[in-house]
């Protein structure tokens, strides 16, 4: 699957209509978004049951201050709906499959409950 566009009209659904989803946060004139996208792509081609989404900063604004990039390249990982991962810098192909292999391995259900305790709520 290649990469898709996000904007402010799909970043919810595809947030929470996927079991995963690694967002990119880049701009044109970022050398470094550059030196990523390829990484990305090709990331995006091996992995087919994972959505791979680009956020232009430039185009979206308001989404980039909504989830408060201050630096780009930034790459956010969800996994059902939970953001679980953010990090800004490109990332080598190495560091990205690691990175991946990791997300597919997480015990949600250990995340919930771990966001349950840190928010005082009760399993």
């Amino acid at each position: 699957m290649a990469t898709v566009e996000i904007t402010k009209d799909n970043f919810e659904s595809t947030i929470n209509d996927n079991s995963i989803v690694l967002l990119d946060f880049w701009a044109s004139w970022c050398g470094p978004c550059r030196q990523f996208g390829p990484i990305f792509e090709k990331a995006s081609e091996k992995y087919s049951d994972i959505v791979f989404g680009k956020v232009d900063t430039d185009a979206q604004t308001e989404l980039a201050q909504g989830a408060q990039i201050t630096s780009i390249p930034t790459l956010m990982a969800f996994r059902e709906g939970i953001a679980i991962f953010r990090q800004a810098g490109a990332l080598p192909a190495p560091a990205l499959e690691d990175l991946i292999k990791q997300i597919q391995g997480l015990d949600m259900e250990q995340v919930r409950a771990d966001i349950a305790a840190q928010d005082g709520d009760p399993v």
